[in-house]
């Protein structure tokens, strides 16, 4: 497929690995398999990440009211991604993909269809060209309404925290009050081993991902109303489980804009 390097691993490809998909190329394979014999539990942390997702934009529909979302990051399309979820809820849910992987690309205008009473569109645009994506997605969603952004395991590519909170920061201001952020990413606080594979990981040639603290992740979110319970690792965010889960190595929330 034009555009698409498959000499060096791609973290979506990866992703879509450790989730049993089949999007993926060998070196992604090789990549993924070498990271989990240093980490094992870097399978079950994107389970959780996805179950995460999953949980929020179901807040954000059901809860929240919320009826248009920007998914920045998309990564590649898997089962219950966001417009299913909020259009299953909602059917007029309106809601726009940023990514700027072709492959990521590719398959989304392939396999996203979306309702035909909401709306489900596509923006090539890399996260850290906020103004463009805020540009290109009003053309299908009404900024004067409240807008759910989510960020999924996505701002660990930026890896300096400044320009990291400064886009947050620009996209948030771009959006009404009542919207929401959904955000959540890589921790560096419970394994050794953890930081190890990333450390291999991000020599392996691939787009470096940056671990935050919990403490760095909570800056995201600052001036807006964190939705109970807060900032938790993502297996502990309104689990659909009875008693606390596990801990894995991300953490998560959701907050209102005032």
């Amino acid at each position: 497929m034009a555009g698409i390097d498959t000499s060096i691993p791609h973290s979506a490809r990866i992703w879509n690995y450790w989730l049993g998909g089949k999007d993926n190329y060998e070196v992604d394979r090789i990549a993924g398999d070498e990271f989990l014999k240093i980490f094992p539990g870097m399978r079950e942390g994107a389970r959780e990440s996805r179950a995460f997702l999953g949980r929020t934009i179901t807040y954000l529909t059901a809860e929240a009211g919320i009826r248009l979302f920007l998914d920045v990051g998309t990564g590649l399309p898997t089962a219950d991604n966001t417009h299913e979820i909020a259009q299953r809820l909602a059917p007029e849910s309106r809601v726009v993909y940023a990514d700027n992987d072709p492959l990521v690309l590719a398959h989304a205008r392939a396999l996203l269809v979306g309702t035909p009473e909401g709306a489900t569109d596509y923006i090539d645009a890399d996260v850290r060209e906020p103004g463009a994506i805020l540009a290109a997605a009003g053309k299908t969603l009404d900024f004067g309404r409240p807008i759910a952004l989510n960020l999924s395991g996505i701002m660990g590519h930026v890896t300096d925290d400044d320009t990291a909170l400064a886009i947050v920061g620009e996209l948030m201001d771009a959006l009404p009050a009542g919207s929401h952020l959904a955000l959540n990413d890589g921790t560096n606080v419970h394994s050794q081993a953890n930081r190890d594979a990333h450390d291999q990981y991000n020599q392996s040639g691939a787009l470096p991902y940056v671990q935050r603290s919990p403490e760095q992740i909570a800056r995201f979110f600052d001036g807006l109303e964190l939705v109970e319970p807060g900032l938790v690792s993502v297996s502990r965010w309104r689990p659909a489980t009875v008693g606390l889960p596990e801990e894995v190595e991300g953490y998560g929330a959701v907050a209102r804009k005032p």
